[in-house]
């Protein structure tokens, strides 16, 4: 039975927008906190979730840690929008008895929005209104998509959509990643790197859809990067820490690499308006924007918030650590 006392906390809502949402009724009848700021101090988070008996996760905003657990005793239940990540131990979350729940995301919004930046870093779109803004007329000559190779690492669900936006618009897919990706993109008339040297150096513009696990932490070197084209595009709208710490930064200052247009961070949310990448005339930077979209959060949340009613009327779905349930 829904209870007017239990308390459902929804942390890191920056754009205060998931109350707005249609699938947000679903739980009517609980008693639902949304916090709309990060809470770096594990204390004043605590204090904030004291009360808290469900705990939704809006993608990887929150760690989810030790420390933080050990101030929520009265935590039962973490549902995730998305799958769980980097940012929460799941044998933590078993140790202090919280399950955690999963939901499933669409590839609709972060491919859509890759290949906006695509377009936008090639055309120097920013750029563009930038100098009208300031009364200039036609400050950048940019570059059309059509007759460039479009490299792709991980051929799954988000690359596949860019595979088929560029060969659209005119352009050549070469694809790397694992055996079966590279098959399955040959399969679909693509083209497979023979090495990851040749997808760098072939690539005109090379974008990154690759899961954030161990095995691909920094597994974009400074090498790599300096096989590229002087004049070439890396695209990241996955997660920052796939790339060597500093290679970025190092490829763009010293020219190995033309630009950049990046939508994650290893640090996040960013609020200086100093912060290095952001200063630098060759690199978009958008705000960790890729899956933030109407039709994307309401299939993240409905699915978030129905595994929070199926767990308080003791029917638990998509529970990760299902052993937690037998305690």
């Amino acid at each position: 039975m829904k209870s007017e006392k239990m308390r459902i906390t929804i942390l890191d809502d920056y754009q205060d927008a998931v109350r707005k949402l249609d699938c947000f009724k679903i739980l009517d009848g609980y008693d639902v906190q949304i916090l709309k700021q990060s809470y770096t101090d594990h204390t004043l988070l605590a204090e904030k979730l004291k009360d808290t008996e469900a705990l939704v996760l809006i993608r990887e905003r929150s760690r989810i840690t030790e420390d933080l657990l050990t101030q929520l005793p009265k935590l039962k239940l973490i549902s995730q929008t998305g799958k769980i990540s980097n940012h929460l131990d799941l044998a933590v979350c078993s140790r202090f008895n919280v399950a955690v729940a999963e939901s499933m995301g669409s590839p609709i919004a972060p491919a859509e929005l890759t290949w906006l930046l695509i377009m936008s870093a090639l055309r120097k779109f920013p750029q563009t209104l930038t100098g009208m803004k300031k009364g200039l007329w036609q400050t950048d000559v940019g570059e059309s998509v059509a007759g460039k190779t479009v490299g792709i690492w991980s051929y799954g669900k988000i690359g596949k959509r860019i595979a088929q936006y560029a060969k659209a618009f005119g352009a050549q897919v070469i694809v790397w990643g694992n055996e079966n990706s590279r098959e399955e993109a040959v399969r679909d008339g693509f083209i497979a790197a023979s090495s990851k040297s040749d997808f760098f150096h072939f690539s005109d513009v090379v974008t990154l859809h690759l899961r954030l696990v161990p095995e691909t932490r920094g597994i974009v070197k400074l090498e790599d990067l300096r096989c590229m084209k002087p004049s070439a595009l890396l695209v990241n709208t996955s997660r920052a820490e796939l790339i060597e710490e500093n290679a970025l930064m190092t490829a763009l200052k010293t020219g190995a690499l033309g630009m950049a247009a990046v939508d994650v961070y290893e640090s996040e949310p960013i609020f200086d308006p100093d912060y290095p990448l952001l200063k630098m005339p060759n690199v978009l930077c958008t705000p960790h924007i890729g899956y933030v979209e109407k039709n994307g959060y309401e299939q993240l949340f409905s699915l978030a918030f129905e595994n929070i009613v199926a767990f308080f009327e003791n029917d638990p779905q998509h529970i990760a650590n299902p052993e937690v349930l037998v305690r």
